[in-house]
C-alpha cells in the first residue's frame, strides 16, 4: 500500500518514520493503520513477531491460544 492510503490517519513523515523503525505506533495508531488495511491489529503483531514465515506464525499462534487458555481460567478460577 502507498503511504497516500494512510493519509486519513497519518502524515507521510509519520509513515516514512515507521518504515525506517524510527518510531513505533502506539496502539490506537495501530489500530487506525491496521483499519486502513482491513486487516485486526493482532494479524499485524503477529506479523511483526513472526515474519514471513508460516511456521513461525502457527507456533505464535498455538502459544498465545495456551497463554490466554491459562490466564482465562486462573480469572474464572475462585
Amino acid at each position: 500500500m502507498s503511504q497516500e492510503a494512510f493519509s486519513d490517519v497519518s502524515s507521510r513523515t509519520y509513515m516514512s518514520s515507521l518504515e525506517r523503525d524510527q518510531k513505533s505506533p502506539t496502539v490506537h495508531k495501530l489500530t487506525e493503520l491496521c483499519e486502513v488495511m482491513d486487516v485486526h491489529p493482532l494479524t499485524l503483531l503477529t506479523l511483526a513477531y513472526a515474519g514471513d514465515s508460516t511456521r513461525k506464525a502457527d507456533q505464535l499462534l498455538a502459544q498465545v491460544r495456551q497463554e490466554l487458555e491459562a490466564v482465562l481460567k486462573k480469572r474464572d478460577t475462585p
